[in-house]
């Protein structure tokens, strides 16, 4: 049914596995798209009561958006792109049913991204987090800036945006962004354990939880913000430098221009 994507429904459990391991399960336009469509499934298909979102193969959840798709983008494509991607990731984050995120390797820039969108993340030992994008002349584009913030307060999120740095799985067990750190082998058995519990809730209930926990961390005067400085980034030679370095594999040297 998706390109991208395998889906599976077990038990009312939908699980969702971004597939492009070649890629390291990268999000690209398909990505997106179809991450769209099966979330407007998700809410339409009465069978469906609880999603778990995981990555194909042991290395990765999603290691990042696709930067060959930023190359030679303006300042408005390139809100356009974080519009997108925001709004697929909103449509998780107010999902009427739990969203649960299953990372199995490295969540990075939009990866870590889509996992702080889903109501709470597990994560296997070889699990590693982290918003990168200033590497690239960039900022988080997809919400990155607002729910790292919101999940592990605001001096540890200003520091791994600014550095660029990755936290491993104890580490961000530590922080706050996972609720569990589990062998690999173990990681979906224990997803698919906590949402049988949920799902044996009162499924009226569990959606007023989602919607007032979501209320209590505010607006989306932010998300604004971050769509306006991540426009912003593609008017500058710096983000140029960026992406190039990182499509080339070689260290970016910034002019500040």
């Amino acid at each position: 049914m998706y390109n991208t994507l395998l889906t599976s429904l077990e038990e009312n459990i939908l699980t969702i596995t971004v597939n492009r391991p070649d890629k390291l399960n990268a999000l690209n336009r398909d990505v997106m798209r179809e991450l769209d469509e099966v979330m407007m499934e998700v809410e339409s298909n009465k069978d469906i009561r609880g999603v778990i979102i995981t990555g194909s193969g042991p290395k990765s959840f999603v290691a990042g958006a696709d930067i060959s798709e930023f190359q030679g983008l303006n300042h408005d494509q390139g809100m356009d792109l974080a519009k997108k991607g925001q709004d697929v990731f909103f449509k998780i984050e107010n999902c009427s049913k739990p969203v649960i995120a299953a990372v199995n390797g490295f969540a990075l820039g939009g990866g870590c991204e889509l996992a702080m969108a889903c109501h709470f993340r597990l994560a296997s030992e070889n699990a590693k987090f982290g918003q990168p994008e200033v590497n690239l002349g960039l900022i988080p584009g997809y919400g990155g800036t607002q729910r790292l913030v919101h999940l592990i307060g605001k001096g540890r999120a200003m520091e791994l945006l600014m550095t660029g740095n990755m936290i491993d799985a104890q580490t961000a067990f530590q922080f706050g962004l996972v609720n569990y750190v589990l062998p690999q082998e173990e990681l979906m058995t224990k997803a698919r354990a906590i949402m049988l519990v949920i799902l044996t809730k009162a499924p009226f209930a569990i959606n007023r939880c989602i919607s007032a926990a979501n209320a209590a961390v505010g607006g989306r005067e932010g998300f604004t913000k971050e769509l306006s400085g991540f426009g912003d980034c593609f008017d500058t030679d710096d983000m140029k430098e960026g992406t190039s370095a990182f499509l080339e594999k070689r260290k970016p040297v910034f002019s500040g221009k």
